[in-house]
C-alpha cells in the first residue's frame, strides 16, 4: 500500500497529518510585513490560529539562498543539509519500489490548477544528505515559485530513505519500502490578512 506523509523539524518526528504549516513573523501570531519573507514557521491548522511545534525556518534572501533559522547570513541553497529542510515528504510502499515524475505545486486549496491567492511563495529542494554545510549538496540551485498548474517544481527520481540516494549527486533508479524529500519553503504576503488560500500539493508514480 502507498502512502504519502509529511513531517517536519529538524528530527522529522512531527508527523503533519491533518494540520500544517504556517509562515510568521518574529513568533507565532506575528504578521509579516508585505513584500517580505517570514520569520519563523510552526505547525498549525487551516486557519493559522492553533499553535503546534515550531520547526525550521528558511527565509528566502536572494535567488539562490536563504537564512536558516534566524542565523544572520545566508547560506547557498546547495549548502543546506536536509536535517534542516522546512518540510520532509515521505513516500513509503509495503514492498520496495521506484519512484518517478515526483511533482510539487502551489495552489489556493480549491484547485490545484489554481495559482495561491495572496501569497508569493519559493520552494526549493534539498539533497544535501551531508550534516556538514560546507560540502555541497546537488538540489535546487536557486528557488522556484510554483503557482497552479503554470510552474510545478519537479522533484528528484527515486532519492531512497532520507534522500541517501539522490544525495550521491546520479540519477537514481533505487527501489526502497520509503523515499524522502526535503524542501526549503519560504512564503510573502501580497497583501495585508491572513492567508489561508495558500497549500502545498505533492504527486509521484511509482512502479
Amino acid at each position: 500500500m502507498a502512502t504519502v506523509s509529511f513531517f517536519a523539524d529538524t528530527f522529522g518526528v512531527q508527523n503533519l497529518g491533518g494540520s500544517g504549516l504556517g509562515f510568521y513573523g518574529a513568533g507565532f501570531g506575528s504578521s509579516v510585513e508585505v513584500g517580505e519573507y517570514q520569520e519563523s514557521t510552526f505547525i498549525t491548522n487551516g486557519a493559522g490560529t492553533a499553535q503546534g511545534p515550531q520547526v525550521n525556518n528558511i527565509t528566502w534572501t536572494h535567488n539562490n539562498s536563504g537564512e536558516v533559522n534566524g542565523a544572520g547570513a545566508s547560506i547557498n541553497l546547495l549548502s543546506i543539509p536536509n536535517y534542516l529542510a522546512t518540510l520532509n515528504i515521505r513516500f513509503t510502499h509495503s514492498t520496495a519500489v521506484k519512484t518517478q515524475n515526483a511533482k510539487l505545486r502551489i495552489y489556493d486549496r480549491t484547485s490545484i490548477n489554481n495559482n495561491p491567492s495572496g501569497v508569493t511563495c519559493k520552494v526549493a529542494e534539498l539533497i544535501h544528505p551531508h550534516t556538514l554545510q560546507t560540502q555541497v549538496g546537488s538540489g535546487s540551485s536557486s528557488w522556484a515559485q510554483p503557482v497552479g498548474s503554470s510552474i510545478i517544481l519537479d522533484m528528484a527520481k527515486s532519492p531512497g530513505m532520507s534522500g541517501l540516494v539522490a544525495g550521491n549527486g546520479s540519477v537514481s533508479t533505487a527501489d526502497d519500502t520509503r523515499h524522502d524529500w526535503y524542501t526549503a519553503i519560504s512564503a510573502s504576503p501580497d497583501s495585508i490578512g491572513s492567508k489561508t488560500q495558500f497549500a502545498l500539493y505533492f504527486e509521484t508514480e511509482y512502479l
